[in-house]
């Protein structure tokens, strides 16, 4: 069958990889793609958000599986959409795709159901959350913006001054745009956080390994948050004991408090999750693949994708079984100079072929355009150099031992992903 696969970032260019992989696969499109994706999928001059545009296209082109890569057209009901017509597509409709586009949404569902999460109050006026502030005596504090902010919406406070200030910047001068109209104001969690994306057809639940991401700009978790500077998988911090206590604590009762509320969830669930003193909790779900977690994640799967993203969508994922091959993978990012705050695009980038035919090292494209023949940058993150070994220490040597081959100018990256695993 053919499949399109929506988005242009470095997940995109993953999930296009592992697509091409498939037996089920046919004609590959990707809207509206990369350079890197180009590889492997025709691309569509639509963007991810032109949810008729994209409609008309799988309706001529009878496309029989579209895979949605981004939050934004899910929460904006692509899903519904789709299927309204008859199309299969893998992702969770309009109404499932608010445990990514509300906080507050998420937050009592978790609350109501009794699924481990830190203490939280929600507002839509500001002065009732700088009242809440106030009142609190336990620093830090986390506020965030409840809509979509790109990943940015999140703020964490480290005293009252600080805490008053995020709530003004963020519901009076919303400076996340329309996501700040409500703030949710939780508890901070002390811990060590993973990732967890999981399969589910809205009964079963299929965990991919463990992952996780490193946010911070700089090394040492240090510098404003990104949207991810590198990931690695499996995380050892998440033992296959403690990965079924999460699958049957918080995975499975979430799937389950949705189907209550009259929500069947299809699609991908990503947990963030954080270990704490007292065990697992849930910080945020997304409703997507996580970005770059999937650059690191997706090489280690050996099942069919397109037969796992079918049987989500059509309800039959019990029949499944994940076969992960058992080795460890590490993607790091190499980023713009300046990211996450301003930076400059346009710039050439070279040793791009290095990579070509490698087995066990992947350039997944993030940030990247193609102009008079040259792929030049195009984004604050713009590569994901990914490496595939026995282990995860053997995995780091070799990504940083390739990784200079592909040069930008101003290119920077951190260079201490993955060094948590061997703590």
């Amino acid at each position: 069958m053919d499949i399109l696969v929506i988005g242009s970032g470095g997940r995109e260019s993953a999930i296009c990889w592992s697509v091409a992989k498939s037996k089920s696969a046919g004609r590959i499109y990707c809207a509206p793609g990369n350079p890197g994706t180009s590889k492997y999928a025709g691309s569509v001059d639509l963007k991810a958000d032109d949810i008729k545009g994209l409609l008309k296209f799988a309706k001529e082109k009878k496309i029989g599986m579209t895979i949605v890569g981004p939050e934004a057209p899910l929460v904006a009901g692509i899903v519904d959409v789709f299927e309204a017509e008859g199309l299969k597509i893998f992702g969770p409709n309009k109404a499932a795709s608010q445990m990514e586009g509300s906080k507050a949404f998420t937050k009592n569902l978790l609350k109501k159901y009794k699924i481990p999460t830190a203490d939280f109050g929600e507002f839509d006026d500001s002065l009732g959350a700088m009242n809440y502030i106030r009142a609190n005596k336990k620093y830090p504090v986390v506020i965030k913006a409840d809509g979509l902010a790109a990943g940015k919406g999140v703020i964490i406070a480290a005293n009252e001054s600080e805490a008053l200030n995020a709530v003004k910047d963020i519901m009076d001068n919303r400076v996340f745009g329309p996501a700040g109209s409500k703030v949710v104001i939780e508890e901070f969690l002390f811990g060590q956080e993973a990732s967890i994306l999981a399969f589910t057809d809205g009964e079963t639940v299929l965990a991919l390994p463990p992952s996780q991401d490193h946010k911070r700009i700089f090394d040492d978790d240090k510098g404003p948050n990104t949207g991810g500077m590198g990931a690695y998988a499996p995380a050892p911090l998440i033992t296959p004991l403690m990965a079924e206590k999460i699958k049957s604590e918080i995975l499975l009762p979430t799937v389950a408090a949705l189907k209550s509320e009259g929500i069947t969830y299809k699609g991908i669930l990503y947990a963030g999750i954080m270990m704490t003193k007292n065990g697992p909790k849930v910080l945020e779900y997304n409703v997507r693949f996580g970005d770059p977690e999937t650059q690191a994640v997706l090489p280690l799967l050996r099942t069919d994708l397109v037969e796992l993203c079918l049987a989500c969508a059509k309800g039959t994922l019990s029949f499944m079984k994940l076969e992960i091959d058992e080795k460890a993978a590490i993607t790091v990012v190499l980023a713009s100079k300046g990211y996450p705050g301003n930076y400059e695009n346009g710039f050439e980038i070279k040793g791009l072929d290095a990579f070509d035919g490698m087995k066990d090292l992947f350039v997944f494209h993030a940030g990247t355009a193609r102009k008079d023949n040259r792929v030049v940058t195009a984004g604050g993150r713009v590569l994901d150099v990914t490496a595939v070994a026995k282990d995860i220490r053997t995995a780091i040597d070799l990504v940083y031992k390739n990784i200079d081959k592909v040069y930008f100018e101003g290119v920077y990256y951190r260079k201490d992903v993955g060094r948590k695993a061997l703590i």
